[in-house]
């Protein structure tokens, strides 16, 4: 027997995966077979115990190993944080002084028509 394939079985083959239903099937299969295999390692607790502990290496390596550029981007988000926070601020500073020059600028011109030359007590 011949076991290659020719043209025209590989070209059936690839017909016959483009069809949804056929994609779903060896997709669900997959998924079925890989929950099958999670959900055997997370019940395990030294498969826990192990992956935990090889996660923190991973991790810790890592961290050791690109410590500089993490330093300065830590860094750098904090200066970013600060001058955010100082603009703001600022602005709020801002605002406020203008609200109170229109305060003054309002209650100013409602003494003056009474003719006494004092501003005038706001109404509550």
């Amino acid at each position: 027997m011949n076991m290659m394939m020719n043209e025209g079985t590989m070209g059936a083959l690839g017909h016959m995966m483009s069809k949804p239903v056929a994609q779903g099937a060896a997709t669900s299969g997959g998924l079925a077979a890989g929950g099958i295999v999670g959900r055997s390692l997370l019940l395990n607790p030294l498969t826990v115990l192990v992956v935990g502990v090889a996660g923190g290496v991973a991790a810790g390596y890592l961290l050791h190993r690109y410590r500089k550029e993490i330093v300065l981007a830590v860094s750098k988000a904090c200066s970013i944080g600060k001058d955010f926070a100082l603009q703001q601020k600022e602005s709020l500073a801002d605002l406020m002084e203008e609200a109170r020059e229109r305060e003054a600028g309002t209650a100013q011109p409602a003494g003056d028509a009474a003719g006494t030359g004092e501003a005038a007590a706001p109404a509550n």
